[in-house]
């Protein structure tokens, strides 16, 4: 087969990672892949893995009908059968850049935590987890397929080398290394960001040896060194410390003790063997243990509300001192993480899944199947969706990322377990 894949960005993120991490393992499938990628970090990693990439026109609209000519021309040219849009705006470019180029077909995957309603429902789709698969359904969308967020396993190793990490943020070999890795973003990640920092505060105030280390950059980076700011102040010793973003994050990962995380990030730590604490919102935490790991791999790998400890600073700070408090522990946990992620979401096993997809998609309906009133329908509402958007900007209460708002999310566990 001959794909485009097409990430809906070249920062380093979970989906945008995901997308050239699937192109690479298809193309070592034996499968002609190409990316098509904005100006960024993105792009290096690309071309480590061996991806071919075409440069993104900037600046543009989102969604482009500069970049849907540019993907029929591709498609013409090149021959290109399949057009593989993660997230939103690139679905929307690859449906009308294989509608204009009159042959080939659209497919989408979505890593965020709800699905768009403004997609056409005849629109080939991934999604991330069970939960918003029965949520895709209910709403009415046709085609609708389970692709859990992958992992290099063969990358991500607990023997990976942990170089000077530790060191180099002056962490003491008796101290209990407690790590987050993830784009500081305000919607989703902010307040497990801020619970962890208030939570370690609590335990180096009782006592325990143990320090923060936060991986990661993003628009919530003042708001999350603030509060690291007044951890440290208040302790009078640097208990929360930012290093930023790293390109490879990996000596990172293999240096903590405990991770706290969700989604790609929770899904990267368990790969290294670490125990795991997901944090979600409305004060969710939760150890991941064989007695856990159910919940996570039917809604993934987040949460809302309460947790089986409570919830807030205080939840995830008692779920944290057990695991400082035990080697053992920490150790037994590490390795069911590591098994867990083996069995079920290696980047192979991803491989395989959208492959098969790709084949059903060109076995099914083409483009031409979600023309004509669902187009029409999909054009509206997305219209409808933007004018709203401008709104929301215009008077200050619109989300960063609307489909991972807290509302959304709980729309989607809803509507889920009706449908089931």
């Amino acid at each position: 087969m001959k794909a485009l894949v097409y990430p809906h960005s070249a920062e380093l993120g979970g989906s945008q990672l995901n997308a050239i991490q699937i192109a690479a393992a298809l193309q070592a499938r034996g499968h002609e892949v190409v990316t098509l990628l904005d100006s960024g970090a993105l792009v290096s990693r690309a071309e480590a893995m061996g991806l071919e990439h075409i440069p993104l026109p900037a600046p543009r609209s989102r969604p482009s009908l500069q970049v849907a000519r540019l993907i029929a021309r591709l498609i013409r040219k090149r021959g290109f059968q399949v057009v593989h849009g993660f997230e939103w705006p690139p679905m929307f470019d690859a449906c009308l850049g294989v509608w204009l180029a009159g042959r080939g077909v659209a497919v989408g995957t979505i890593m965020s935590m709800s699905t768009p309603d403004f997609l056409p429902r005849g629109l080939p789709l991934t999604v991330a987890t069970e939960a918003i698969r029965g949520a895709a359904i209910a709403s009415g969308y046709r085609r609708v397929c389970l692709l859990e967020p992958p992992v290099d396993t063969q990358s991500d190793l607990p023997t990976c080398d942990s170089g000077d990490f530790r060191s180099r943020i002056s962490v003491d070999s008796d101290e209990v290394l407690i790590g987050v890795i993830c784009r500081l973003a305000f919607d989703l990640k902010l307040e497990g960001l801020l619970a962890a920092c208030d939570a370690v505060s609590g335990q180096a105030q009782s006592g325990e040896k143990v320090r923060l280390v936060i991986v990661g950059d993003g628009p919530a980076r003042a708001q999350v060194q603030a509060r690291a700011d007044l951890v440290n102040a208040r302790l009078g010793r640097n208990v929360v410390v930012l290093v930023g973003e790293m390109s490879d994050p990996r000596a990172a990962y293999a240096a903590t003790d405990v991770m706290i995380g969700q989604g790609g990030s929770a899904l990267r730590s368990m790969a290294f063997a670490k125990p795991l604490v997901v944090v979600g919102e409305d004060g969710f935490s939760e150890t991941l243990t064989p007695e856990s790991a159910p919940l996570f791999l039917e809604q993934g790998w987040f949460g809302l509300g309460p947790g089986s400890l409570g919830s807030g600073a205080p939840a995830l700070q008692r779920a944290l001192s057990s695991l400082v408090a035990s080697p053992a522990r920490r150790s037994e946990l590490g390795r069911f993480s590591r098994s867990l992620v083996e069995q079920r979401f290696s980047l192979t096993h991803a491989a395989e899944i959208v492959e098969t997809f790709y084949l059903r998609a060109l076995e099914g309906p083409d483009a031409a199947g979600v023309a004509g009133a669902d187009a029409r329908r999909s054009a509206l509402r997305l219209f409808r969706y933007k004018l709203a958007r401008k709104y929301r900007q215009w008077t200050g209460t619109a989300a960063s990322e609307d489909w991972n708002a807290r509302a959304k999310i709980a729309e989607v566990y809803s509507s889920s377990t009706g449908a089931r």
